[in-house]
């Protein structure tokens, strides 16, 4: 009688489960033709030879769609030219993606952890490490693009190493 018990409660526990995330899985992905963004510097972040800027990304269409994990990232210069951009997670092996849905108008963020002035292996010492980047192409999970304004421009030393938080909803 017990184990009938036990069984049935994991039953009833797996088909709730089942039907919560079934409830939260009727938006699609976002595209990027849905969202519009900005790349800024966090203010008080500048020190030890890096900065930090945060990504923001809002829903711009009248449907909800969600965002996970970490866009594909490509910084861009000024003239159009994509730049060196190499990105790694913060905690590579923890946690890899949550799920964040967004209604029309809510945002999602996420911070890189770079160096804009301190030259890596192979880069010139003399003048900056890298081109400005004025623009960051941001894929996300949904596939398509956009371009975001990179505020100010920037150079992304260790040719366009950053280390980037995951995706969170934006509160701020």
């Amino acid at each position: 009688m017990l184990r009938f018990a036990i069984a049935s409660a994991v039953a009833i526990a797996a088909t709730a489960g089942s039907t919560a995330l079934a409830a939260s899985s009727d938006s699609p992905p976002c595209r990027g033709a849905q969202l519009a963004g900005a790349f800024t510097a966090i203010p008080g972040s500048p020190g030890a030879g890096s900065i930090s800027y945060r990504l923001v990304l809002r829903n711009a269409s009248p449907s909800t769609c969600f965002l996970s994990g970490i866009p594909t990232l490509t910084l861009i210069g000024a003239h159009g030219k994509a730049l060196p951009t190499a990105t790694r997670p913060e905690h590579p092996g923890e946690l890899a993606a949550i799920r964040i849905d967004l209604k029309h108008g809510q945002r999602a963020s996420l911070d890189a952890r770079f160096s804009p002035d301190v030259p890596g292996p192979g880069e010139g010492q003399v003048g900056r490490c890298e081109p400005l980047a004025s623009r960051l192409r941001v894929v996300p999970n949904g596939g398509g693009s956009l371009l975001v304004p990179v505020t100010p421009a920037t150079s992304v030393c260790e040719h366009g190493a950053m280390t980037l938080t995951l995706l969170s909803r934006y509160s701020g």
